[in-house]
């Protein structure tokens, strides 16, 4: 088959799966969006039968300004789908695209008679509606209506859907679209996010050697409440257990982070993402990892970094729901979950006390991390189901 797979977010286990469908013999475009700020994977040539291009160059976003995004979303959806006329694929597979740019797509791709594959990593409608409970901004219960419309038209004129979660069944019963579904959870990249030396190369560079560590390396935005990272740092400061904080984000959650940071005392390092290449030494140099989900996403979004972290054989403390897949997960490791907010920081912070005062436990609950993740994040059999949906849905002739 010619497959075009666009992962608008660039994410590593993306870029996995299309290296893995070309050493099938397939033919595979890999697209993805430079203008999307985030942590990227390995998005480098180096397997026959793979190409990878992009949509978005020289487009900075503006997250913040609703209405120019909008427009800009647009233009990218034209982009893509120019690229799709260009590629001329037997069968497209699309992932994390905003809802703008993918419903451009989705109606080039039924002009062109093109079936394609919708992999929901999210329900953006669900993420605006509680955007609007919240009253980040005014017009998001609009924009929730007017999306989720969005949404549901693009997934109805999809061929098939593959879903992350059981929980999104659900809502694909709502549209009409449940027939479709598949479920096959992320997964992280074992053979490129593997475990290392709490002191290497990466953590001496910024002076975090020897130095007791809290980690939050990926996505964060205002919704998830960052500050509570730095309030886990004060209460455990305040128990005799100081540490320092390191965050790895690009994103309007810096400041927010420095000025809390700055009146609690609390010892912070902020730093962009980082090459893709050193995120091992990135998740190593932390004695405890910390995943923040805020608690309306629980059912609609599975954090991918808890996956890495798991990958990276570290110590892992969730501020998420508890119902969350994510969760699910960190508990079978062995690692702990509370709820994201502030009122669970003192049990939060007193179960991270123990880890961080017992090497012998922390290093345990890392090799637990790692044995999980070779359990279940088994690429060959993703591949081969994802593989077999594409071929279904093909308009190339079968072999």
């Amino acid at each position: 088959m010619r497959i075009l797979v666009h992962d608008y977010s660039g994410h590593p286990f993306q870029a996995q799966l299309s290296r893995e469908l070309a050493r099938r013999g397939h033919d595979v475009v890999h697209s993805t969006c430079t203008a999307y700020v985030s942590g990227k994977g390995n998005l480098a040539g180096g397997t026959a039968g793979l190409r990878f291009v992009t949509i978005g160059d020289g487009t900075a976003l503006n997250k913040e300004a609703y209405f120019r995004r909008l427009r800009q979303e647009t233009l990218l959806g034209l982009e893509l789908a120019r690229q799709v006329r260009r590629e001329r694929p037997d069968v497209a597979l699309l992932s994390n695209l905003p809802i703008p740019v993918l419903v451009v797509t989705a109606a080039v791709l039924r002009r062109l008679r093109i079936p394609w594959v919708l992999w929901h990593q999210d329900v953006t409608a669900v993420a605006l509606k509680s955007f609007a409970a919240a009253d980040v901004a005014k017009s998001m219960g609009v924009a929730a209506a007017v999306f989720g419309a969005g949404e549901r038209w693009s997934a109805r004129r999809a061929a098939a859907i593959v879903v992350i979660a059981e929980s999104f069944v659900r809502v694909h019963k709502q549209w009409g679209t449940a027939g479709k579904v598949t479920v096959i959870p992320n997964w992280a990249p074992l053979d490129e996010i593997v475990p290392v030396a709490r002191d290497n190369a990466w953590s001496a560079e910024h002076g975090l050697s020897g130095v007791r560590t809290v980690l939050y390396s990926g996505t964060l935005g205002l919704k998830h409440n960052p500050v509570l990272l730095v309030q886990l740092a004060e209460r455990l400061r305040d128990r005799g257990t100081p540490v320092r904080l390191v965050v790895v984000n690009d994103g309007p959650a810096v400041p927010v982070l420095r000025q809390a940071a700055a009146a609690r005392g609390v010892e912070l390092t902020l730093l962009p993402f980082q090459p893709y290449e050193r995120l091992p030494e990135v998740l190593g140099s932390g004695d405890l990892l910390v995943v923040l989900l805020a608690a309306d996403a629980g059912e609609f979004s599975v954090p991918s970094k808890t996956l890495s972290y798991l990958c990276a054989g570290r110590p892992v403390l969730g501020l998420m729901p508890a119902d969350n897949l994510a969760a699910h997960l960190l508990r079978q490791a062995g690692s702990a979950v509370f709820p994201p907010q502030e009122s669970s920081l003192d049990d939060a912070a007193a179960w991270a006390r123990k880890i961080l005062s017992d090497p012998a436990r922390a290093e345990s609950l890392g090799k637990e991390s790692r044995a999980l993740a070779e359990r279940e994040f088994a690429l060959e059999d993703c591949a081969s189901r994802f593989e077999d949906i594409l071929r279904r849905v093909s308009r190339a002739p079968a072999r």
